[in-house]
């Protein structure tokens, strides 16, 4: 007597080069969005922008801007493969968690002080970045990942 058939069970299959370079790709958009923000937010407008937190990589806050951008573009690149491979709407979760980062990003500035204009400016490029990261990253999710059954697995 054979063994009963085991029926093989779907997973997810990820093809990891499209989407990390997707995520490398978001974040040089983040990073440029960041950067026209500060020209135009400081530089066009005059508004001296408050300061959010930012990693202390560069010379200059456009610079600081542009690559914690970046960072963090990069960061969700890693949570939606982690996502991807591991929970059950992905998608889903995804949209929540970078969503909710978005929100503390846009209202950080005015609990940090300053200007109001400053905040205000400073408010309207994180949300600018995290709807561009948003909306890149779930596109790039919906390209690079599929279920798979079985033999696909394997090969």
């Amino acid at each position: 007597m054979s063994p009963p058939e085991r029926r093989a069970e779907p997973r997810v299959i990820v093809n990891s080069a499209r989407l990390w370079s997707g995520g490398v790709a978001t974040a040089v958009v983040a990073a440029l969005v960041a950067l026209v923000g500060v020209l135009i937010g400081n530089g066009a407008l005059d508004l001296n922008m408050t300061v959010p937190p930012l990693l202390p990589l560069g010379g200059s806050f456009a610079v600081n801007y542009a690559i914690t951008a970046a960072v963090l573009a990069l960061a969700a690149t890693g949570l939606a493969h982690l996502l991807a491979v591991t929970a059950p709407r992905p998608r889903s979760f995804f949209a929540w968690i970078v969503g909710l980062v978005t929100v503390v990003g846009v209202v950080l500035p005015f609990a940090i002080g300053g200007t109001l204009s400053g905040s205000l400016a400073t408010a309207v490029v994180d949300l600018v970045i995290g709807l561009c990261i948003l909306g890149l990253i779930s596109s790039v999710m919906s390209r690079t990942t599929r279920i798979g059954w079985g033999s696909e697995l394997t090969g």
